[in-house]
């Protein structure tokens, strides 16, 4: 079995945190997004190869990254764009790798900005005994956010309707960016794009796998986000933590109030100043200022100022 880490996003609604870094890059913890994906893909005997699916403007980037990781089992895989508006879309670039890798095994896709509360070595075991293309579906709870997603409806694990990002959403269960294609239907990939369907949200891919034939979802409770958007990674981090704070041991404090959530990371300075659910990265100062839902980029400078739900990028000088 092979995997495929979905990496090739530009982020550009985190931007600038993520203008020149892939978000799945982004800290949570003592690593990073994609660390915790990595780390569960390692750890499956039955996946051999992980190809980290990106583009060319990130590409060097995932490669210094598992470099100096303890990772055997990725490689990069590079899609031939450098802009948002040169994507190929999802599927698009799905079928470019595995033409380009000559994929012929069963193959397990993950979006490397999911935060999942389930081993998706579960998820690989729900497929192995359904033996059919698979999703993961989660319950968002709430029928305005199910508008952004792929709305499945279920005779028991079996998916009997699937719409992707419907207008009047008769459910809350939402397919996430986790799939899994047996050997004998990725022949398939090249079919349904010659058909002249969407290329890029895989919802349209499984919606029409699912016209054609079985498709199964494997459903899970606890928590899922899909790190698109300042707030949902604060929102990732915070529960990653489960509200602790996380400093690290090279950071300086002084005189600073931490409240939920925080995350300092090395060569932070910080004194004389209040922080609630915020993100700091590497040396950063802030002196005399109060941070909430804020993100403050490498190397920035803040001063005697209070923030809220802000976005400070690296190397700024603010207050």
């Amino acid at each position: 079995m092979k995997a495929v880490v979905l990496a090739g996003g530009y982020a550009t609604r985190m931007w600038p945190i993520t203008k020149d870094r892939p978000k799945m890059l982004l800290p949570v913890g003592d690593g990073t997004v994609i660390d915790i994906i990595f780390e569960e893909l390692e750890d499956d005997d039955r996946i051999e190869e992980v190809y980290v699916s990106t583009n060319e403007a990130f590409a060097g980037d995932f490669e210094a990254f598992l470099e100096d990781s303890p990772y055997e089992k990725p490689t990069v895989s590079v899609e031939e764009t450098v802009a948002e508006d040169e994507k190929f879309g999802v599927v698009g670039a799905l079928e470019q790798l595995i033409d380009r890798e000559n994929v012929a095994d069963d193959l397990v896709v993950v979006a490397g900005d999911n935060l999942l509360s389930f081993e998706v070595s579960e998820f690989v075991d729900f497929f192995a005994e359904k033996g059919t293309p698979s999703l993961a579906a989660y319950d968002v709870g709430s029928r305005e956010r199910a508008k952004s997603y792929g709305l499945v409806q279920l005779d028991g694990d079996r998916v009997v309707d699937f719409q992707e990002k419907p207008e009047d959403p008769q459910s809350t269960l939402v397919s996430i960016a986790c799939y899994a294609f047996p050997a004998e239907t990725l022949p398939d990939f090249e079919t349904y794009l010659e058909s002249g369907n969407n290329p890029d949200e895989p919802g349209w891919l499984m919606q029409w796998l699912q016209d054609r034939g079985e498709v199964n979802a494997f459903t899970f409770d606890g928590a899922w986000f899909d790190i698109g958007t300042p707030e949902s990674y604060l929102e990732a981090v915070s529960w990653h933590l489960g509200g602790d704070t996380y400093v690290n041991d090279d950071a300086t404090l002084e005189n600073v109030d931490l409240g939920e959530s925080v995350h300092v990371m090395a060569g932070a300075e910080i004194t004389d100043s209040e922080l609630h659910r915020s993100v700091v990265f590497g040396d950063a100062v802030i002196r005399d200022s109060e941070l909430r839902s804020t993100i403050v980029d490498k190397h920035a400078r803040v001063g005697d100022i209070e923030l809220s739900s802000a976005l400070v990028g690296a190397h700024s000088r603010l207050g």
